[in-house]
């Protein structure tokens, strides 16, 4: 790799430690990098070499949408990263470009339309319900992670997975331990393999399947020969993974509620907003530690007067470009009525998460329940003593005391 860019010497390597955080504290080290410009330099704990670091939004949706940046071309590459233990499938999803990611992405596309996702609607309401049933039933304090804001993200992604009920427990057992850094590789792809194995047993059933589920539709879509049962078992394992994530993002807007009283006085006294709270609380808490896939450059490209050469590895930072103050006016308010609020808290371009519109919906379900039904609903703790998940990719706290 060159050491100049158009303007003189490359920016300094800054290592990233990625520490585990609690709450919803902004990463200090990618503020840092922030500040220091639109295009950096960093090494992460794991992996070799340094990488590029892009913050800006317009800059993060260029290259996240640029054709001349490949997901594909990281397989061959030992990039810097925060995964200790790093052995993507070739073939999946996230490691595709198009046009073979953009084929493997519509076999599953009816699902996680807005009408796939809204005929998820009721029945989803009626699992929440029966959870909150029971959350009331038990009487506080309880623990709102392993009551409500777990079980239910795991039954809704698994009902439009197509994941019979038998096997859900296991299921969310295997995506923690794949998601955890703490056990070690060994044990983590052990998960993902077992994890394949039920997922290739429940779509090689369903070669003419007519059902709407995930699986029926790649099933279907392996029988008609437009994927193969490798791509969509790889498909299938990601998408489900995915689905949890909403466990960790739902238990860190929570926390952020239960300790801001005035935002949930007023998401009670004015429901009508709660939508567009929604996607401000998405905008602002901080998802995941560090940064997620990288990509490498094809070609030389030039980023704010900086060159990336071609084999260089780039990262874009969604949770940096929902910070971006040219496009969120004071990016460290929380503000209901911020419009527009055009967040990439669910990524852009072709690796664009296709669970958004089902996160959303998970979101509102959980925001009407939890503030409606349990109307005096607060933390049982001081804010300092939630126990958050460490050695997570995604941030979240591993239990939410609660009282009402």
């Amino acid at each position: 790799m060159t050491e100049e860019t158009l303007t003189g010497l490359l920016p300094p390597v800054r290592h990233w430690p990625a520490l585990d955080l609690s709450g919803t504290d902004f990463d200090p080290v990618l503020a840092e990098l922030m500040r220091e410009g639109p295009v950096t330099r960093v090494r992460l704990p794991n992996g070799e070499g340094w990488a590029w670091l892009v913050t800006r939004y317009d800059d993060v949706r260029a290259v996240a949408n640029d054709p001349r940046f490949s997901r594909e071309a990281v397989m061959d590459k030992p990039v810097t990263r925060l995964a200790p233990h790093f052995i993507p499938d070739r073939g999946a999803v996230g490691f595709l470009d198009p046009p073979d990611h953009t084929r493997l992405r519509r076999s599953v596309a009816a699902a996680f339309t807005a009408k796939g996702v809204e005929r998820l609607r009721d029945k989803a309401r009626g699992m929440l319900d029966e959870l909150v049933d029971r959350l009331l039933q038990g009487g506080p304090p309880a623990d709102l992670t392993s009551a409500v804001l777990s079980p239910f993200p795991i039954a809704v992604i698994c009902e439009l997975m197509g994941v019979p009920p038998g096997d859900r427990d296991e299921m969310h057992d295997w995506t923690q331990l794949i998601l955890s850094s703490a056990h070690g590789k060994e044990v983590s792809e052990k998960a993902k393999r077992e994890m394949s194995a039920c997922f290739s047993d429940l779509i090689g059933g369903r070669g003419n399947s007519t059902g709407e589920d995930v699986a029926s539709l790649l099933g279907a879509a392996v029988g008609r020969g437009e994927v193969t049962p490798e791509e969509a078992v790889g498909l299938a394992v990601l998408l489900q993974i995915g689905g949890e994530a909403v466990t960790n993002n739902s238990g860190q807007l929570f926390y952020l509620l239960l300790t801001r009283p005035d935002l949930v006085e007023r998401l009670r006294a004015e429901p009508e907003i709660r939508p567009r709270a929604i996607d401000e609380l998405l905008r602002y808490i901080p998802h995941r530690n560090a940064v997620g896939l990288s990509r490498i450059a094809l070609e030389d490209v030039e980023i704010h007067g900086v060159r990336i050469r071609a084999g260089d590895a780039v990262y874009v930072s969604y949770l940096a470009a929902n910070r971006d103050p040219d496009v969120f006016p004071e990016p460290e308010t929380i503000d209901f009525a911020r419009s527009p609020n055009p967040h990439v808290s669910f990524g852009f371009g072709p690796h664009y998460c296709p669970g958004g519109m089902l996160a959303r919906l998970e979101e509102e379900l959980l925001m009407d329940a939890l503030l409606d039904r349990v109307p005096d609903l607060r933390l049982a703790v001081p804010p300092d003593r939630v126990p958050f998940r460490k050695g997570a990719l995604i941030r979240g706290p591993e239990a939410l005391p609660v009282t009402w």
